[in-house]
C-alpha cells in the first residue's frame, strides 16, 4: 500500500515549512488594496456627483416647487377672500364670509410656507414682503371694514373702485412673484439635468472599472487559485475512492502547496491508521466467532442446570426424605435435624437454580411482544398467589389499570414477585392491604421513533407492610441483596433484581417510592399499547375495585 517510510509509525503531518514565492494571502492582498484604491478614487467622484445631484435634486424638490405650489394657493385664498367680500357686500348674506374666513386661514399658512422656503433667497423674499404689504393694504381698507359693517352694502358700494384697484395691484405682485419662482424652479430643472448627465457619465466609468477589475479578479483566482484547487480536489477524489497509494503532487501558491503536503501526509497517516483498524477488525471478528461459541456453551450450560443438576437435587431430597420415613424408629432428634437441614438445603439450592434461569432468560429468549391489559393480567397473578391470599387475609385492590405493550409472561412475573413480597413483608398482627394504580407520564426522552411516540405508564404497587429505609432503595434491586435472615424471611434475594431487569428490557424503568412511609410502595414504567394515542386521556375509575 505504501512506502516502508510512508507506512512508519512515525509518519505525521509535517512541520510548518519556510514558504517559496507568493502565497494566496500576499497576491490577494496585493490585488485587493490595488484594487481599493481605485475602487475609492472612483468612489469620491461618484459621491461628488451624487451630493451635487441631490443638492440641486433638493433645491428642486423641497424648495422652488413648493414654493410655486404655496403660491398659487395664497393666490387662491386671496380669490376666496375677495369672492366673499364682494359676495357679503353685493348681498348682505353673512354665509358670504365663510370662504373669506376659511380663505384668511388658507393665507396665514401659505405665507409661512412661502416664508420658510424663500428665506435665502433676496428676490424671493422681497417679491413675498411686496405681496404681504399689498394684500395687509386691501384687507384694512376694503376686506375687513366690509365685514365687520352691519349693513355692507353701502359701504361696499363706496369703495368699490378702491378695493378693485388695490386687488388688481397685489394679483399683479401675485403673478410677479410666481413668474420669479417659477424661473426659479425651471433653472434648478436645467442645473438637475446637467448635473445627471455628469452622474451618470461617472457611475458608467466606475461600472466599467469595477467590470474590468472583477474579470482580472476572476482571471487570477481561476489561474493561480482554482486550478491547483482542481487539481488537488481531483488527489483527494482519487484517495477517498480507496486509491490510499495515490500521491498528491502540490502546485499553485505556496500555502497551496503547503495544503497538498499536508493532505499527502494525512493520507500516510490514514493509509497507516486503516492498516491498524483491519488488523483490530480482523482479531474483532475472532473475539466474535469465540463469543458467539461462548454463549453456545451457555446456553448448554443453563439446559444443563434445569435438567441434569436438578436431578441429583431431587435424589438427595427424595432420599433423605425415604431414609427418614424408613428409619425414622432407629433415628435420634438430632439425626431427624440433619436430614430436615439436607432436604431444605436440597429444596433451596433446586429453587436457587431455577430462579438463576429465569434471571439469566429476561431479554434472551426470542419471545413476541403484544399489547397487555394489565387488569386482566393482575386477576390472574393474584389468582395464583390465592393460598397466600387467603392464609394472610391480604386485601388486594386496584384501578382500571391501561393496556401495555410487552411479553406477558415476564410482566406477570413483575407482578407476581411485587405482590408476593407485600403479602410476605407484612406488618406483624396486620393483614396485607395492597393498592394498585397508574397513570400516564411523559417520556424523559422522545426519539420521534414509533416507540418513541407511544404513551408511557406508571404502574404503582403499595402495601401497609413494614416498609425499607431509604438507605437501602438502590441496594433492593441488586442480586443475591437481603435485607433480613433467612430465618425471618424466606427467599433468594432475586425477586426485585428480576422485576429491575424484566422492565428495563420492556424499556421503563423501576423504583422505590421513599417518599411513602405507610409502608412499601413500589413503581414502575411500561410503553403503552401500539395503538394508543399519546395525548389520549386514560379512561380511569374513580374509586377502586377489589382483586380476587
Amino acid at each position: 500500500m505504501q512506502s516502508p517510510e510512508e507506512g512508519s509509525p512515525s509518519a505525521e503531518l509535517r512541520p510548518v515549512r519556510e514558504r517559496s514565492g507568493w502565497s494566496t494571502s500576499r497576491w490577494l492582498g496585493t490585488g485587493t488594496t490595488v484594487a481599493l484604491v481605485v475602487l475609492l478614487i472612483l468612489s469620491g467622484c461618484g459621491a461628488w456627483a451624487l451630493m451635487r445631484s441631490t443638492a440641486v435634486n433638493q433645491q428642486l424638490v423641497d424648495r422652488w416647487s413648493p414654493a410655486l405650489v404655496s403660491s398659487v394657493r395664497l393666490e387662491a385664498a386671496l380669490v376666496n377672500q375677495e369672492t366673499g367680500i364682494r359676495g357679503y357686500g353685493l348681498a348682505g348674506d353673512t354665509a358670504f364670509l365663510a370662504p373669506y374666513r376659511s380663505g384668511l386661514a388658507q393665507q396665514r399658512a401659505a405665507m409661512d410656507e412661502l416664508d420658510a422656503l424663500t428665506s435665502r433667497d433676496t428676490r424671493a423674499t422681497a417679491d413675498l414682503v411686496r405681496v404681504r404689504g399689498l394684500a395687509e393694504k386691501w384687507h384694512a381698507t376694503a376686506a375687513r371694514p366690509i365685514a365687520a359693517a352691519a349693513d355692507p352694502t353701502t359701504l361696499a358700494q363706496e369703495r368699490a373702485e378702491s378695493g378693485r384697484a388695490q386687488f388688481d395691484a397685489l394679483r399683479a405682485a401675485l403673478k410677479t412673484q410666481q413668474e420669479h419662482t417659477t424661473s426659479e424652479r425651471d433653472r434648478a430643472r436645467n442645473n438637475l439635468l446637467s448635473i445627471r448627465k455628469t452622474r451618470n457619465t461617472v457611475f458608467m466609468i466606475i461600472a466599467a472599472v469595477v467590470l474590468a477589475l472583477m474579470a482580472l479578479a476572476f482571471a487570477g483566482l481561476r489561474l493561480g487559485v482554482q486550478r491547483p484547487l482542481d487539481r488537488l480536489r481531483a488527489d483527494v477524489r482519487k484517495v477517498a475512492s480507496g486509491d490510499y497509494a495515490h500521491v498528491l503532487v502540490p502546485t499553485g501558491p505556496s500555502d497551496i502547496r503547503d495544503l497538498a503536503a499536508d493532505m499527502d501526509a494525512m493520507r500516510r497517516r490514514l493509509a497507516e491508521d486503516l492498516e491498524l483498524k483491519d488488523r483490530a477488525r480482523a482479531v474483532l471478528d475472532a473475539q466474535t466467532v469465540e463469543l458467539r461459541r461462548s454463549n453456545e456453551e451457555l446456553e448448554q450450560f443453563a439446559y444443563v442446570a434445569s435438567h441434569d443438576l436438578q436431578e441429583p437435587l431431587r435424589k438427595v431430597a427424595s432420599f433423605c426424605q425415604l431414609l427418614d420415613r424408613r428409619y425414622s424408629e432407629q433415628l435420634d432428634d438430632r439425626a431427624k435435624q440433619y436430614i430436615s437441614f439436607a432436604v431444605d438445603g436440597a429444596n433451596r439450592m433446586q429453587n436457587l437454580i431455577n430462579d438463576l434461569l429465569t434471571f439469566s432468560r429476561v431479554g434472551r429468549l426470542h419471545t413476541d411482544d403484544r399489547d397487555v391489559d394489565l387488569g386482566n393480567l393482575v386477576r390472574r397473578t393474584v389468582g395464583d398467589l390465592d393460598v397466600a391470599v387467603q392464609q394472610t387475609g391480604a386485601t388486594i385492590t386496584c384501578e382500571d389499570l391501561p393496556t401495555v405493550h410487552g411479553q406477558p409472561t415476564q410482566l406477570g412475573l413483575v407482578l407476581q414477585n411485587l405482590i408476593s413480597n407485600a403479602i410476605k413483608f407484612r406488618a406483624p398482627d396486620t393483614a396485607p392491604v395492597l393498592h394498585i394504580g397508574a397513570r400516564k407520564v411523559p417520556r424523559p426522552h422522545h426519539d420521534g421513533s414509533e416507540e418513541g411516540r407511544r404513551p408511557l405508564w406508571e404502574i404503582s404497587v403499595a402495601d401497609n407492610g413494614i416498609g425499607i429505609a431509604p438507605e437501602y432503595a438502590e441496594r433492593v434491586f441488586v442480586i443475591f441483596q437481603r435485607l433480613h435472615t433467612r430465618d425471618s424471611y424466606e427467599g433468594n434475594g432475586i425477586g426485585l433484581a428480576l422485576c429491575k431487569k424484566i422492565v428495563e428490557h420492556h424499556g421503563g424503568s423501576i423504583a422505590l417510592d421513599t417518599a411513602y412511609t405507610a409502608g412499601t410502595r413500589f413503581t414502575f414504567t411500561l410503553p403503552g399499547a401500539v395503538d394508543e394515542e399519546p395525548d389520549e386521556a386514560p379512561v380511569r375509575s374513580p374509586r377502586s375495585e377489589p382483586v380476587g
